[in-house]
């Protein structure tokens, strides 16, 4: 280890009071916290407990009142409508303090919960920040989502109004929002009092009487609101995440902890200075767009860059490095699905010959693994450090990699290099008992977890106990891998059946659940297959109910239909075989990873507990038929 880092990161694990306690000086409290951490009612750990504070107010009015104010703070970048809008630190206060005080004028108050169902345009992080400003609670939920999953976290969330849009645009598609919002609220139980649509001139929307409202003609007649003290202990948002059943789970980030951590990662993991551009090219939708789009880069000082395109297509493939040196770009994070994308669209870095983009000091990779095919391909082509680095949801930020702003280690590539101060990254087996280097293992934390993470899930302690129980003392990942001699951590995959599409966390039980109603399906399963471009893509297999005459190729059609319907496109459900059967232990156990195996075109080995030893060969076959497998 390096002195430095070892000197930082043994701090914040031995005296964590200490250690973030310093950290906390750098954010504006109304009141300062009785303590740092507050570990009386374990695991239920809480941090500066008795500080007071707004998070609207150190992303915004601080740095106005601090010679910021006619610094960009958001570039919208929208390559699918053409457009580019730079909004100053002091335009953006005035348009987030009136919309909170249209929100206010809705009956919002503080602990209300507002769900968010916008595309990428600078309206999205606006109202989240005007939530933010009233002490409300947002739930953001990616634009993307079909019907039901949107009335699923209505249900769940129950809030007053949501905010939306006419539409979004993927690609050259216009895809209209208020037909899906309307059909969310028909299918819900939980009815919004209230409905705030934008209005974007691709598509307009038509306005339900006494239901909803325009939201420009609301935030030009309201008052400005001044900003709303909270606890650090009271909840900022919610973002709902898949668990390994249907029923999403309810993230839930304190405002306190979440300013410090991440305005302590811009500094020290990313080695962002304030006044530079910082862009996370992902989506406000998805835990790296709350952290990393809109409140990490604004509470730092930063200019960030809300981008509405993809890495290909809009309109090429040398769409990011245009954006990189149009703006000056010094950070960028983005998937590794993007760089592939690129990758596949111009194997030789051809469009990055047009465009000069010295400004690109560091590339960080994070949201899926980063293979090392990629990650050598980024290197060589932008001759600058390629960061791979590992966190989740659940955490809100970074877990393990390679900080910028401390002391940079040599990177080894398939690695996201070593815990970040403040996570006791332990590999262990079932019973909590430290595994030694280079044995493969459950990845866990120490509790406490650092201040940002979810100190609970939204109004279900009895479903967080889940992630801090199954091995007493730890928080349990739900991913698996090692640690080497050098301390550097791999993480070789889930150990449950939540696969990564493209960065996005998808719950193949989820889908399975979808499949099963069809009415000549008997029962199925759907894994995660290894995909070049996305990482994984899900893959069903399914037995038909006797009797089912019907072309299977229409059935697959069908069930492809029925998930994207209940899920969305962002589910990318396109590969489905009809079996005969599925491999099942002889107490009717489905064998999901052995079957993840054949898909994968690993070496397995066959159960003793199986049933019916000849039914892989079946669904190797289909496996083969699918493309997939050896």
């Amino acid at each position: 280890m390096s002195e430095k880092y070892s000197e930082i990161y043994n701090l914040s694990i031995n005296h964590p009071d200490r250690f973030w306690g310093e950290a906390a000086e750098s954010v504006q409290w109304e009141k300062k916290w009785d303590r740092v951490l507050d570990d009386s009612n374990k695991p239920f750990y809480r941090w500066f407990v008795g500080g007071r504070l707004n998070t609207c107010y150190n992303a915004l009015d601080y740095h106005v009142q601090n010679g910021r104010g006619d610094q960009t703070a958001i570039i919208y970048d929208s390559p699918v409508t053409d457009t580019v809008k730079k909004t100053t630190y002091r335009e953006l206060l005035d348009r987030v303090s009136r919309f909170a005080g249209g929100l206010r004028d809705l009956g919002v108050t503080k602990g209300d919960t507002v769900v968010i169902y916008m595309p990428m345009i600078p309206e999205a992080p606006m109202a989240m920040l005007a939530c933010a400003r009233i002490g409300a609670v947002h739930s953001v939920v990616f634009g993307g989502f079909a019907p039901n999953e949107l009335a699923i976290r209505i249900d769940d969330a129950k809030p007053k109004v949501v905010v939306s849009a006419s539409c979004g645009i993927e690609g050259k598609k216009t895809i209209p929002y208020k037909p899906l919002l309307d059909q969310a609220i028909k299918i819900s139980t939980h009815k919004p009092d209230k409905c705030v649509i934008f209005q974007r001139p691709q598509a307009e929307a038509p306005l339900t009487p006494g239901r909803d409202f325009d939201g420009e003609s609301l935030m030009q007649e309201a008052k400005p609101a001044d900003c709303v003290a909270v606890e650090a202990t009271d909840p900022l948002y919610i973002l709902y995440t898949s668990g390994t059943t249907g029923k999403p789970k309810g993230v839930m980030r304190d405002n306190g902890g979440h300013a410090v951590a991440l305005k302590w990662s811009m500094k020290y993991l990313y080695g962002v200075k304030p006044g530079e551009v910082y862009w996370a090219a992902s989506d406000v939708g998805w835990v790296v767009g709350h952290s990393y789009i809109v409140y990490a880069p604004l509470l730092a000082g930063c200019t960030t860059i809300l981008y509405e395109g993809k890495p290909v297509g809009t309109p090429d493939p040398g769409a990011f490095w245009r954006v990189i040196s149009e703006h000056g770009v010094s950070v960028l994070f983005t998937a590794p699905t993007a760089f592939r994308a690129i990758k596949k669209e111009d194997p030789r870095a051809e469009y990055l010959k047009k465009y000069d983009i010295k400004s690109l000091r560091y590339l960080f990779l994070a949201g899926e693994r980063l293979d090392p095919d990629t990650y050598y391909w980024a290197s060589d082509i932008l001759k600058i450090p390629v960061i791979d680095h590992w966190w989740q949801t659940e955490t809100g930020w970074g877990i393990a990699a390679n900080c910028m702003g401390i002391e940079p280690f040599p990177i080894k590539a398939g690695s996201p290099t070593k815990a970040v101060p403040g996570y006791d990254v332990q590999i262990i087996d079932a019973e909590g008992k430290t595994l030694p280097p280079g044995v493969d293992g459950i990845i866990g934390i120490k509790l406490p977890l650092p201040p940002g993470c979810l100190p609970t899930l939204w109004k279900d302690d009895k479903r967080y106990l889940e992630y801090v129980t199954e091995i007493p003392g730890f928080y349990v990942t739900g991913d698996g891998g090692h640690i080497d001699e050098d301390g550097y951590l791999f993480i070789m995959g889930r150990i449950d059946d939540v696969i990564n599409v493209a960065g996005h966390r998808l719950s193949t039980g989820a889908m399975e659940e979808i499949v099963a109603k069809h009415q000549d399906v008997a029962e199925c399963a759907v894994l995660g297959a290894n995909e070049q471009l996305k990482g994984e893509v899900p893959v069903g297999f399914a037995v038909l109910k006797a009797g089912v005459e019907r072309e299977p190729d229409e059935i697959v059609k069908e069930l492809v239909q029925m998930v994207r319907s209940d899920i969305g496109a962002v589910a990318c459900f396109k590969q489905c075989a009809i079996v005969k059967a599925l491999p099942k232990t002889r107490s009717g156990k489905t064998l999901r990873a052995t079957m993840r195996k054949i898909v994968n075109g690993e070496k397995y080995t066959v159960p003793s507990t199986i049933e019916d030893e000849s039914v892989l060969a079946g669904i190797e076959a289909a496996a083969k038929k699918l493309g997939l497998g050896k």
